[in-house]
């Protein structure tokens, strides 16, 4: 199954339509639009760096940001922010985004050419991308936790965006 259907099937475009006050179809579709710059996006911050002195391969600033770094440690968390009643605190979305993108810039480039291909509000992928990152990075968290209690530890996590990031290249 596909990142873009697992995130439908646990109620993350659900959510995040009712957030945003827009139809599911249209989440869905500025969803799918996006996830593929998020993915790879994730995929630039893995394969940078990647010394020996970083075990997961480049992912230590991401990972970081996953479970214990800017985002607050919210790990797993991240994804229950998007899926509670409560209106998303997006400022751990921004700061994952920060991560994978490097800068506003880059992420205000990514919600304008979305808007040019799919002819959605430019304002509105702006104020969805930090909520999708966070659903993104809370499921590989939760997927990294999975991980780490069956004994694979921090790795669990570089896998996972190892796999995501290579996938987006057979698309």
């Amino acid at each position: 199954m596909s990142l873009a259907q697992t995130l439908q099937q646990s109620g993350v475009v659900e959510s995040i339509a009712r957030e945003l006050n827009i139809d599911e179809q249209t989440a869905r579709t500025a969803t799918g639009a996006l996830l593929p710059a998020i993915v790879a996006g994730m995929g630039r911050s893995s394969t940078a760096g990647g010394g020996s002195a970083d075990p997961l391969g480049g992912l230590g600033g991401l990972a970081g940001a996953v479970l214990g770094g800017s985002a607050g440690g919210l790990g797993g968390g991240l994804l229950d922010a998007v899926l509670g009643s409560k209106p998303t605190p997006v400022q751990s979305g921004n700061d994952i985004l920060g991560s994978i993108f490097g800068s506003k810039d880059v992420s205000r480039s990514v919600a304008g050419e979305v808007a040019h291909v799919t002819g959605l509000d430019e304002s509105l992928l702006k104020r969805m991308l930090p909520i999708l990152a966070m659903a993104v990075m809370g499921y590989l968290a939760k997927q990294g936790q999975q991980g780490s209690s069956s004994g694979s530890g921090a790795g669990g996590l570089g896998g996972i965006l190892g796999t995501i990031a290579s996938g987006l290249g057979r698309r």
